[in-house]
């Protein structure tokens, strides 16, 4: 499946998520996402992304790491479903809005949470989605570049 309709979906579960482990497994299943999209642009994107996209993919892998895994059908993981990735710039425009919505989201589990742990679970994530979002952001300006210097 397409990444941009992958995130979509991702969006969309994400703004409809009612409870903390509801929402906790959208966050994952975003952090997986931007994970598999880092790693596909990593080694068959367009080069001058590959360095931001390496670090995309392992940022990404820590946000999916200090969550609580959760206990998916294989075939519910969006992650596993990315098959193309046609318009590196419409993707990482789409995957940055997601992964500040996920942000979002963990705020406000923050915020609400009723045990320490849930707490720093969630810090923690808010930092590895932070910094995944900006490495996105770097990538998207590397394209600007990129055409800028083409368009002369």
């Amino acid at each position: 499946m397409d990444a941009t309709r992958l995130i979509m979906a991702s969006r969309r579960a994400l703004a409809h998520g009612a409870g903390v482990t509801e929402l906790m497994t959208e966050v994952w299943q975003a952090q997986a996402l931007a994970q598999a999209i880092g790693s596909r642009l990593a080694v068959s994107g367009p080069p001058e992304l590959r360095g931001e996209a390496l670090g995309l993919t392992e940022l990404a892998g820590r946000g999916c790491g200090v969550l609580t895994t959760p206990d998916l059908d294989p075939g519910t993981l969006r992650a596993a479903q990315l098959t193309e990735l046609d318009d590196a710039r419409v993707t990482l425009l789409s995957l940055g809005a997601l992964l500040a919505e996920a942000g979002i989201a963990l705020v406000g589990m923050a915020s609400a949470a009723a045990d320490e742990t849930t707490y720093w679970q969630c810090m923690e994530a808010i930092d590895a989605a932070d910094e995944s979002r900006d490495r996105v952001l770097e990538m998207l300006r590397r394209l600007a570049a990129r055409e800028e210097v083409r368009d002369g």
